[in-house]
């Protein structure tokens, strides 16, 4: 896969996709990242304490998730610093849905069975910002 190595450059890969493409695929990249992390962590599990097979998987789905939001959801060149920045939108959902689940739990009393897929919902939209911000070069974030 050529364009999956890193550039020092902000080019792109191919023509910008609009915004409703954008989210489509974003949310896309989400299901299968979120797929790879559940299977990662349950081979790892396999050789590796569960906290270790958490981290471990948790850090290769989110490389993955920034090749692939790079190349299909905003179409552009791998960067070191879009790279060094890209942990951010993992913190943001992190920081959302945990806030979320403890609002939803203990302060709407909303069964905790079903807070963590609420709360992720929630988390979508600004995620998404989040990510435009670390991806697109200023110009076309704007």
């Amino acid at each position: 896969m050529p364009n999956a190595t890193l550039s020092t450059t902000t080019g792109t890969t191919g023509p910008a996709r609009p915004i409703s493409g954008q989210i489509i695929t974003f949310a896309v990249v989400g299901v299968v990242n979120t797929a790879t992390y559940y299977g990662l962590y349950l081979l790892l599990l396999r050789y590796l304490p569960y906290l270790a097979a958490h981290v471990v998987a948790f850090v290769l789905s989110m490389v993955g998730s920034f090749f692939l939001n790079a190349k299909f959801t905003y179409r552009i060149r791998p960067t070191w610093r879009k790279f060094l920045l890209f942990p951010l939108t993992n913190a943001t959902n992190f920081v959302i849905t945990t806030v979320g689940v403890y609002v939803i739990v203990d302060v709407l009393h909303v069964g905790s069975e079903f807070a963590p897929l609420m709360a992720s919902a929630a988390a979508i939209p600004v995620t998404f910002v989040v990510s435009r911000w670390v991806m697109l070069p200023k110009v076309e974030a704007a």
